[in-house]
């Protein structure tokens, strides 16, 4: 049990210096990026990658995508709720010192894992492994844009440094098995032997 207590104590200082590396001028670039809304032209473009190297295997990409951001996010949900702790903001939590919140945005009560976190690096390493033939490090791109997207839920006070990390090991190990998924159904499904 002592290792377990040393480690949530890690977690919460290593949260409490992440989040107090906060400005004012940051605040508003950190909501942003957090918005899982403002990236949608972004989603587009990366539709468009798609959509021209793949033509109808597109459609079968689409699906999933979403089969993958839905397994994604909901068994984030079902851990937020077994495990149920408290985000580092809530009033609920023990966490002192209350961490720096911009628009005074705490989201939901639970924040064990991540939702942002495992669906970004999901989408980032399912489409980064599809466009590579497109973009030659769009692995790296995206790995980098899932991890930004990460950091950011720290910077406005919402998870824990073990909340992102865990979410970025099933988003990863999720965009993985859909990558296998796919490259099995093309193989044996799209693009038969003559």
């Amino acid at each position: 049990m002592k290792l377990f207590d040393w480690l949530v104590n890690i977690d919460h200082e290593l949260f409490t210096f992440l989040n107090g590396l906060n400005s004012s001028w940051m605040d508003f670039i950190q909501f942003w990026i957090s918005d899982k809304y403002i990236w949608i032209p972004f989603y587009i473009l990366l539709l468009v990658g798609v959509i021209c190297h793949y033509r109808r295997k597109s459609i079968l990409i689409v699906v999933m995508v979403a089969a993958l951001v839905t397994l994604s996010d909901q068994s984030s949900q079902v851990f937020k709720y077994g495990v149920g702790r408290y985000r580092p903001c809530r009033g609920e939590s023990m966490h002192q010192p209350k961490p720096h919140l911009v628009k005074n945005h705490c989201g939901g009560k639970y924040s064990f894992y991540s939702a942002h976190a495992s669906n970004s690096f999901a989408i980032a390493l399912f489409l980064g492994f599809l466009l590579t033939p497109v973009v030659k490090r769009s692995k790296s791109i995206l790995i980098f844009w899932a991890a930004i997207v990460a950091y950011s839920r720290i910077y406005l006070g919402v998870h824990y440094p073990s909340d992102i990390l865990v979410g970025t090991f099933f988003g990863i190990a999720y965009g993985w098995l859909f990558w296998k998924l796919f490259q099995f159904i093309e193989i044996k499904y799209l693009n038969p032997k003559e």
